[in-house]
């Protein structure tokens, strides 16, 4: 048995466990893949009210890759699915609450290990809060306000470069603070930066790993960045301090510009490419006010996400914003 803090303990891994592992990676990807849904409002609606229409999109798919139908339900307590990410639905319960459940019902092995990472962060500003595991799912705290990525993008809403700049020292805090846990998030997005009640960062989605302290992998949920994120490594599966930080750049980036990097790239169809530019270190060269900072992450110039704090608390300094 491994014991961290006394208080959690792991065992190695069956035989079978590690038959099983690459099945699941390369089913998990494509799984991700395919399914891959962010509903708006009307469509989530449109869910509950067409009993005529499939109730899942058909994606456009290659011939040799077989799609799984997902139909929505709904556990009780949940009122309505207000969006799906990976493989989970995301249901809400009431005002403060929503149930993180698993698109194929059973299939709870994501959930727990995010529920078991969760408890090891704890409370904290910038981590989307737990409130337990049950039997249908994991309970969190409803971020009312929504993703990062939909209030950037929706163009509803003028942001000056002193709110940006707060929200990029606050995704590097909650960066920080999983690092000192020893997690690596494995997902670092906008989509994964929700916004509180007082349109505050926290980070939610939290299948990624649990690392001991010689930086060996205890626990993984199998969560891999999007292209656009994804630091260049030997082994795919790989995954440390760095990688997180490299996609850390590309959030701020995005924060700064209002714009993923590559905008003429798509994350899947142009995959390759986009994998080939980071190897060749042909990043973005846009000017913002955090520009030196995103190419440091990109270049990996940064042994810490405190590192990043400072840098950006410098640039503060400049526009009289601290906080």
């Amino acid at each position: 048995m491994i014991s961290i803090n006394s208080s959690i303990s792991i065992s190695p891994p069956s035989i079978i466990q590690i038959i099983w592992y690459p099945f699941r990676v390369v089913s998990g990807f494509i799984f991700r893949v395919l399914l891959r849904w962010k509903p708006e409002k009307s469509a989530v609606e449109d869910v509950h009210t067409s009993t005529s229409k499939s109730n899942t999109a058909t994606p456009v798919t290659p011939a040799h890759i077989e799609v799984i139908e997902v139909r929505p339900y709904h556990p009780p307590g949940v009122t309505k699915i207000i969006d799906r990410g990976g493989g989970s639905f995301i249901g809400l319960v009431d005002e403060t609450t929503v149930l993180k459940y698993p698109c194929p019902p059973g299939d709870r092995k994501g959930i727990e290990i995010e529920a078991e990472l969760l408890e090891i962060l704890k409370k904290h500003p910038r981590i989307i809060a737990s409130k337990g595991l049950n039997k249908y799912g994991l309970a969190l705290q409803y971020a009312k306000n929504g993703s990062l990525y939909k209030y950037i993008t929706s163009g509803h809403h003028e942001i000056a470069v002193e709110q940006r700049l707060r929200w990029c020292k606050q995704a590097a805090e909650a960066v920080k603070y999983i690092h000192e846990k020893n997690i690596i998030h494995c997902d670092i997005n906008l989509r994964n930066f929700l916004l509180d009640d007082n349109f505050d960062i926290v980070l939610a989605d939290f299948q990624g790993m649990l690392k001991s302290p010689r930086g060996e992998t205890l626990m993984d949920g199998l969560s891999r960045e999007c292209s656009k994120s994804f630091m260049p490594r030997s082994h795919g599966d790989y995954a440390d301090v760095k990688t997180d930080i490299f996609a850390l750049g590309s959030a701020i980036y995005f924060i700064m510009l209002g714009h993923e990097l590559f905008p003429e790239l798509d994350s899947l169809e142009h995959d390759e490419e986009i994998a080939s530019r980071f190897r060749d270190g042909r990043f973005p060269t846009e000017e913002h006010a955090c520009s030196q900072i995103t190419d440091k992450c990109w270049r990996q110039m940064f042994n810490s996400a405190a590192d990043v704090i400072d840098d950006i608390s410098q640039i503060q300094g400049r526009f009289g914003n601290h906080r």
